[in-house]
């Protein structure tokens, strides 16, 4: 057996690995493409390896001319560049108070999105009701439904059932190929992804004792949804599927926490490139690390929670404090882990910005730690990152 590195391996038990390389290499250059050379050099395959595998792709549809690049020598290299529009995938970030929908075609990029309230209290029976009626709705959605982002018709955000807020021209139902545009026939929707509040088992696709909603322990909400929408779900926390949408840009750190603040706070943790889940798919539970062992109870049993702290600051308008209780748990991360960068995100986070990014920093600067602090200022960063458990695999990540 082969073990799985940078580079490319010339023997066809492996041809899907490399073909993946050679599709994420398409993927990282964007519209501008990458030369057949270019894919060669950067994988270690043949000529041929690569000749090979890219007419495979283009004739799947999933590769295409981009135009010619000047060579040094000979005839202009033709340019290869990834075919968007060759499949789509569902992101679903089901928070304790909100419903996002949102489509993604295979480059990453939301061409459909869709927000709700929603009461996760209410039991994994409704509230999975309503996110099978959203993917529905938007997969069902004719062309020019949508208004611009961030409008539509049911006012503003977070009022009325199943409000379209985004742009796009996409329509089609579960499982079927979708319009891209006026005559165009584009590519199929290849899965569901879910991101809820965790702990969760990523692997049997059930949620554990989520914070303040017991009774959804151990319920399988990834094979009941996969069973009531009939595309296949890939269910994680909200932090992981978020770190890895972050980890798939082009030029991310290779490590890097991602802290969310919303309703809850935890972190999805990325070592090497790749999410960090642990063998029982429990990490980074962040906001369960006891910092105050004589503080305030905390919905998960324990007492002085860095969740529960920040939160309440929150709840006092006193941001700037709980700014300083963030640092000193992100402090933890850099220091037990090494981390390049500290990514902060989550809508209290992206409430203020710049009182949680100067907090964070000055706690860690405090105690000699030079790691940068960054904010994450896509909004649906977790519902893009969910949409990417599904899209991931086939780049090979």
């Amino acid at each position: 057996m082969y073990a799985r590195g940078p580079g490319g391996v010339n023997v066809p038990a492996l041809r899907s690995h490399n073909a993946a390389l050679v599709l994420d290499l398409l993927r990282t250059a964007g519209e501008a493409g990458i030369s057949r050379l270019e894919l060669a050099e950067r994988t270690g395959l043949t000529p041929q390896a690569v000749s090979k595998i890219t007419a495979r792709l283009r004739a799947e549809g999933l590769a295409a001319e981009a135009g010619h690049r000047a060579s040094t020598g000979g005839k202009p290299r033709t340019v290869l560049r990834l075919v968007p529009s060759a499949g789509y995938a569902v992101g679903v970030h089901l928070d304790r108070d909100e419903l996002t929908t949102l489509l993604t075609d295979l480059a990453g990029t939301v061409v459909a999105l869709r927000r709700r309230p929603v009461d996760l209290g209410e039991g994994a029976g409704p509230v999975l009701d309503a996110v099978t009626g959203e993917v529905r709705a938007l997969l069902a959605a004719g062309p020019g439904s949508w208004g611009p982002a961030g409008a539509g018709p049911g006012g503003p955000a977070g009022t009325g059932p199943g409000r379209p807020i985004a742009a796009g021209d996409v329509s089609g139902a579960a499982g079927e190929s979708i319009a891209d545009g006026p005559g165009e026939s584009a590519g199929p929707v290849l899965g569901v992804g879910v991101a809820m509040p965790g702990p969760l088992d990523h692997r049997a696709g059930v949620p554990g004792r989520v914070t303040g909603f017991p009774s959804w322990d151990g319920y399988p909400v990834r094979d009941e949804l996969a069973r009531r929408l009939g595309l296949p779900v890939v269910l994680d926390k909200d932090t992981n599927a978020a770190a890895l949408g972050l980890a798939l840009r082009p030029a991310a750190p290779g490590s890097f926490a991602y802290v969310h603040l919303g309703t809850g706070l935890g972190a999805g943790l990325v070592l090497g490139g790749a999410p960090l889940r642990g063998d029982r798919t429990g990490a980074g539970e962040f906001g369960h690390q006891t910092v105050q062992l004589d503080g305030p109870p905390c919905g998960c049993g324990g007492r002085g929670c860095l969740e529960v702290l920040c939160l309440a600051e929150v709840v006092r308008g006193d941001l700037a404090e709980s700014a300083r209780i963030l640092g000193a748990g992100a402090a933890n991360l850099v220091r037990l882990l090494d981390i390049d960068q500290v990514l902060l995100g989550g809508r209290v986070v992206l409430g203020a910005p710049e009182v949680f990014a100067d907090g964070v920093r000055e706690v860690l600067a405090g105690l000699g730690l030079p790691t940068p602090v960054v904010v994450a200022t896509a909004p649906q960063a977790v519902a893009v990152g969910a949409a990417w458990l599904v899209l991931a695999p086939i780049f090979g990540q």
